[in-house]
């Protein structure tokens, strides 16, 4: 992925959250004052937006995480190796994320959609993207990835893994239960619903000081 589509996908990510604390401060906010102060037609109106919008913003996180690219190891971060199960593998172009025919061209990139079957880690799914078909993916299901110990949505696919671990992907079995999120994160959205209650307890504050 080049570093403007990096840079660009982190500056959306990044003002989703914001959009999202608001909303979610503003609509509890909504909820407590029509429960406790009224008027009683803000209850009725808060409510279902507020169930409405934590569902949005939940689905959209978690589409972002699902389909969101690795950002790389850190330079001088932990590393370790693990298998992987090569779910799909496509060319994009690299400012528009669309699907192209030929991924050798100058302006595509390969997207490796990889499910990560470390030993310390519960399965999980995540995006790497290079500009060549590193280790032959187009026609291989197995992969060996390098990752982050302590952060393990960082993955990058080496290009010359070492043997034993070739031959550990060669033999893996694709897991069978439920594929998460790189274990040692927040489940989805609950960052922004943490905000979102501290901001509404900051505004009711405000409210009953103002009045």
């Amino acid at each position: 992925m080049s570093n403007s589509s990096t840079s660009s996908l982190r500056r959306f990510f990044s003002l989703f959250a914001v959009v999202s604390v608001l909303g979610t401060g503003l609509l509890l906010t909504a909820v407590v004052q029509g429960a406790a102060d009224g008027p009683r037609w803000l209850l009725l109106l808060a409510l279902p937006a507020t169930a409405l919008a934590l569902t949005a913003f939940g689905k959209v996180a978690e589409s972002a995480i699902s389909g969101l690219a690795s950002p790389g190891l850190r330079a001088a971060g932990p590393r370790a190796f693990a298998p992987a199960v090569v779910n799909g593998v496509k060319a994009v172009n690299r400012a528009d994320g669309r699907s192209v025919a030929d991924g050798r061209a100058g302006n595509s990139v390969f997207v490796f959609d990889l499910t990560v079957v470390a030993d310390d880690l519960p399965p999980y799914r995540i995006e790497v993207r290079h500009p060549l078909d590193l280790q032959g993916l187009l026609h291989k299901s197995r992969a060996v990835v390098e990752y982050d110990p302590e952060q393990p949505w960082r993955v990058v696919v080496p290009n010359n893994p070492p043997r034993e671990w070739l031959a550990r992907a060669q033999v893996l079995t694709a897991p069978t239960g439920e594929v998460r999120t790189p274990a040692g994160t927040f489940p989805t959205g609950s960052r922004t619903l943490v905000a979102g209650v501290a901001l509404a307890a900051v505004l009711l504050v405000l409210i009953r000081v103002l009045g």
